[in-house]
């Protein structure tokens, strides 16, 4: 499931393309036909991201709402403009950056596992965020030309939910759990059922209402960090490399953490939440630099501290690395450095 920065890096991409112009908006597959058409032609006049929700406010007070869910996914195409604000130079190579984690295919069908593919100014998630599947191989290879040459604007391919199409840029999204039209009043009945987002807001006030919904909780805190009603965003990856870097036990009540334990667990995500949003990728080990920083932007298992390295010694204290369930997702963590409290 895409995690909070591919969101919010989904909703800059609207931004810096969308917001302004009035997109045609149509439902190729047809299950979103009536949204589409109440929202056809009007101007896209904010994009933003709150956790795992994305929302692009129309003219007219309507409120466009996108849940990824597990498969959905953003692919874009056309003259696509990137946010200045998700550019970052890899340590070592003034031109070198790079984008977007998952799984692609090149055109002959050959497999690139967690591909790195660049366009000119190397920022390979231009086209595709979302979740990881083997046909979203348009990736860009220039700003500044199609991302699919050819026919303008592209057909449609797979299940297309909805798309929107302005002068020079096609967003097309796929899988979605939910895609719908609310009102303004709708909009912030969502927003009140959600934790804060340190990238929205990562204030004082807001690090304050985490700690408080937290400490509250009788609950696990491997669970509680999943529970998007404290805190927006996390997901199964976050949540189990924040707790390894905090050396914590999933398993302990959250409410015996503190309040000084539940901060830093704030601090540590709204740490973690820009680098995946500015670089792209969720890379949880500090202090890379040089050709072990490249290595994990290109290899999951040089980037995590634990995630999906069951079985394999702790990079830290060798201990072997435990996959359990909670609460019906895969919980990766270390028995050795990660102790009750």
């Amino acid at each position: 499931m895409p995690e909070g920065h591919s969101v919010h890096r989904i909703a800059r991409q609207f931004g810096v393309n969308f917001v302004g112009t009035r997109p045609e908006v149509t439902s190729p597959q047809g299950r979103f036909a009536e949204g589409a058409a109440m929202l056809n032609g009007r101007e896209v006049s904010d994009s933003r991201a709150v956790g795992k929700h994305m929302f692009l406010e129309f003219e007219g007070d309507e409120w466009l709402r996108v849940h990824l869910g597990i498969y959905g996914a953003w692919d874009f195409s056309g003259e696509i403009k990137v946010d200045p604000s998700i550019r970052i130079t890899a340590k070592g190579d003034t031109h070198l950056r790079y984008g977007q984690t998952g799984e692609y295919s090149r055109p002959d069908g050959s497999r690139l596992r967690d591909a790195v593919l660049l366009d000119r100014d190397a920022e390979d998630s231009v086209s595709s965020i979302g979740a990881p599947r083997r046909t979203r191989v348009h990736m860009a290879e220039h700003d500044s030309e199609s991302a699919e040459p050819g026919i303008w604007p592209p057909e449609p391919r797979g299940q297309v939910r909805v798309r929107l199409l302005n002068d020079t840029v096609c967003a097309d999204l796929r899988g979605p759990t939910a895609c719908e039209v609310l009102t303004p009043l709708e909009v912030e009945r969502v927003l009140d059922r959600l934790g804060p987002d340190p990238a929205n807001a990562n204030t004082p006030d807001e690090k304050h209402r985490f700690v408080e919904r937290a400490g509250k909780k009788r609950t696990p805190i491997g669970l509680v960090l999943m529970d998007q009603s404290v805190v927006a965003g996390i997901g199964n990856i976050y949540r189990a490399e924040m707790l390894f870097r905090a050396e914590l036990d999933p398993h302990t009540p959250a409410n015996r953490l503190g309040e000084e334990t539940l901060g830093r667990l704030w601090d540590d995500w709204a740490h973690l939440l820009e680098i995946g949003i500015t670089v792209g990728q969720m890379i949880t080990i500090d202090g890379l630099e040089g050709d072990d920083y490249l290595r994990a932007l290109q290899d999951r298992e040089e980037r995590h501290w634990v995630y999906k390295l069951e079985g394999t010694p702790c990079k830290r204290c060798g201990a072997n690395i435990v996959l359990e369930e909670m609460g019906n997702r895969k919980l990766y963590w270390c028995p050795g450095c990660q102790r009750a409290h």
